[in-house]
């Protein structure tokens, strides 16, 4: 039985150490909240009329576009109806909060050239005799319609009982296009001029002005199986709004004139290319469009909320936004660290006045729990994305507290077995 104890003890031990030193090597450490290390706490209010689903739809793409930004852990969460943005750590807040407050739009955009980006400064896109580095596009063998990829896809008219696959004509753009320059804007998400936009798996897109936004569908999209293979269906509003933009970008593409050489739409949300289809009927007269391609579950369940919702689905607007500068943030943690070790050496003191060398066994106990539960924050802060904030320091100070208080209960049951004449 003893045995057995000092087994346990030892592993213990062990685990700890191999924890804490791991963590160590590998740099993992307990990420900050806002409260510790600063930054901006921004509260969205909605206005005008929305249903539960669609603002639980529009956190979730608020938390996408947040994530995007590269920002270390942030939070967003959701108040009654509000929805609060936490980003710790921002060095640019105005940036994040103009993305954060940006509606953002689908739009259905011409392929004018598809391939890949192309470091070499010597195959450009003419700009306004500038020349576009890191931007600029290689076109693929054989004309930008022969491309394929996980992303692209082929659209046709719903009640088409065959599926076409995605098509390799080789036809180059017109000579206009190609011989005339063509002038690229820097802002990715203006519908009213061309744009280089990225895409899936390191593709580039070349595109003209939007021919229409994502308004032409209706909300009622979905992922389906249909000859094997997963298909995105969604549904055209009638009008001059809907299907009536719809067929006039389809037809431009379908015949592939000067505005839509390549065949191809490409269907972009905040500035990238989230898929490509190739158009395969000028005129959709079912009321329906049907988009099959290489796509696997998630890829279509994401393209068919995409085309669902769209953009935000809900329009919201800042009512507060609150900054915490990061001196605050260091005062704060500086403060709970001090705080913490001040009660506990007051505590050791006193278990050495009253507990004399039994202390040791506490002091070593705090420096296991310790080591453990630091390496638990750091390993959870790196892989979940949870933030270290001054509520859990002071819930860690009070754990202590609790395992402080486990031992002396432990050592008065001690006391009390020897007063009874029993040994250790």
């Amino acid at each position: 039985m003893v045995r057995r104890l000092y087994f346990s003890l030892l592993g213990i031990v062990v685990l700890s150490t191999v924890l804490l030193t791991g963590n160590l090597i590998a740099g993992n450490v307990p990420s900050l909240g806002l409260d510790l290390q600063g930054g901006a706490s921004v509260t969205l209010q909605p206005v005008g009329e929305f249903t539960p689903s669609a603002l639980s739809q529009a956190v979730d793409i608020i938390s996408q576009r947040v994530n995007a930004l590269g920002v270390s852990e942030p939070e967003i969460t959701r108040q009654g109806n509000n929805v609060i943005v936490n980003l710790p750590g921002v060095n640019d807040q105005q940036e994040a909060l103009d993305i954060i407050g940006r509606q953002g739009e689908l739009l259905l955009r011409p392929v004018l050239q598809a391939g890949t980006l192309n470091s070499d400064t010597s195959t450009t896109i003419p700009v306004a005799d500038t020349t576009v580095v890191d931007t600029t596009i290689a076109a693929t063998e054989g004309g930008p319609g022969s491309m394929r990829s996980r992303g692209a896809a082929t659209t046709i008219p719903s009640g088409t009982e065959t599926t076409v696959a995605p098509t390799t004509n080789t036809a180059a753009p017109t000579a206009d296009a190609e011989a005339s320059n063509i002038l690229v804007s820097e802002d990715i998400t203006d519908p009213n001029v061309n744009s280089v936009l990225l895409g899936q798996n390191g593709e580039a897109f070349l595109v003209g002005p939007a021919g229409a936004t994502g308004k032409v569908f209706t909300n009622n999209a979905q992922a389906i199986i249909e000859n094997g293979n997963w298909t995105v269906t969604v549904e055209l509003r009638k009008g001059a709004d809907g299907d009536d933009l719809w067929n006039a970008l389809t037809t431009q593409c379908f015949n592939r004139d000067a505005a839509c050489p390549t065949g191809r739409i490409a269907i972009a949300l905040d500035g990238k290319v989230i898929s490509a289809p190739t158009v395969q009927e000028a005129v959709f007269t079912g009321g329906n469009v049907q988009i099959t391609g290489d796509f696997s579950q998630s890829e279509a369940r994401d393209l068919a909320k995409i085309l669902e919702f769209g953009a935000v689905p809900v329009k919201f607007e800042v009512a507060t936004v609150q900054t915490v500068s990061p001196t605050l943030g260091k005062d704060s943690l500086r403060a709970a660290i001090i705080s913490g070790l001040i009660g506990v050496l007051l505590v050791i003191a006193l278990l050495f006045v009253y507990y004399r060398m039994l202390t040791i066994v506490v002091v070593g106990g705090l420096l296991v729990s310790s080591a453990l539960l630091w390496s638990i924050i750091a390993l959870i802060s790196r892989s979940n994305g949870l933030a270290l904030t001054l509520s859990g320091v002071a819930g860690i100070i009070v754990s202590i507290g609790v395992t402080v208080d486990s031992y002396v209960v432990f050592f008065e049951r001690i006391k009390d077995e020897l007063h009874a004449g029993r040994t250790i």
